[in-house]
């Protein structure tokens, strides 16, 4: 394992509001590649990041949290000079910015969740977590969990391809060890009653992370939330719906009328 001076990242566009976004477990910050060409780069400026573990931070160690994550954020935020910036995460990647935010909620000015996971974890059933827990050493796992919250609406090819991607940028312990923290922790009284400015946008056909789990969760933790459900669209907005996703994100990211 290697020591991490700074999370790996890709700096896209020259816009003042400044934007970090983190990817989910299944992902490296290639996630995000479907909906780079489409930004709008004149007003924003987004930081693409690897969380340990991942990607060109694969073989970096650590303890594989959220809590972690939301301290590596901040000290890429330091390292870019970012005082004020907002915050997108997908999927575990949600459960990482809402850390972020609880750590220092003065510096985050909105944060959009993409099929986030609630700061309170995601509790599974028995069968469901030895499905999860296995998903590090078996790839047949991790397709299932595409396939499953994805509606079974999706190609193979793409099943396939995807599932390939998830194992080729995550290191298999660090992939295990990030499941017992974003699903097993809760910290929503860290972030309960946040005047941040929330978003989070769910896909229809994602039973998992559904928007009836968002209204219960996130919708009632932040007095400033926004509910968006894209209708066909399951876990992965950025491959499925990539410019309903841009559209969404960024009207509610320039809804902030901070110079």
């Amino acid at each position: 394992m290697t020591a991490l001076s700074v999370l790996p990242h890709e700096l896209h566009g020259e816009g003042p509001h400044k934007v970090i976004a983190v990817h989910g477990w299944l992902a490296d910050r290639s996630a995000y590649a479907p909906v780079l060409q489409d930004l709008d780069l004149g007003s924003f400026q987004y930081a693409v990041v690897d969380l340990r573990g991942y990607g060109e931070a694969r073989d970096a160690g650590g303890s594989y949290t959220t809590a972690e994550g939301a301290e590596d954020v901040l000290a890429l935020a330091d390292r870019l000079g970012w005082e004020r910036f907002s915050l997108i995460g997908h999927s575990m990647g949600g459960s990482v910015i809402q850390r972020t935010l609880a750590a220092a909620p003065e510096r985050v000015r909105r944060i959009v969740g993409v099929s986030p996971v609630p700061a309170s974890g995601l509790p599974l059933p028995p069968e469901q977590w030895e499905l999860f827990a296995g998903a590090a050493h078996t790839p047949q796992n991790r397709r299932v969990i595409l396939d499953t919250t994805t509606g079974g609406r999706r190609p193979a090819g793409w099943l396939d391809r995807m599932v390939r991607r998830s194992v080729d940028c995550s290191d298999a312990k660090a992939f295990r060890a990030w499941l017992d923290s974003w699903a097993g922790e809760d910290f929503h009284d860290r972030i309960e009653g946040s005047s941040v400015p929330a978003l989070a946008v769910v896909g229809a056909l994602d039973p998992a992370l559904s928007a009836e789990l968002q209204r219960a969760t996130w919708m009632r933790w932040f007095p400033r939330a926004e509910l968006v459900e894209l209708p066909s669209c399951g876990h992965y907005a950025m491959d499925e719906t990539p410019l309903d996703l841009i559209r969404v994100m960024e009207d509610f990211l320039r809804a902030d009328a901070e110079a």
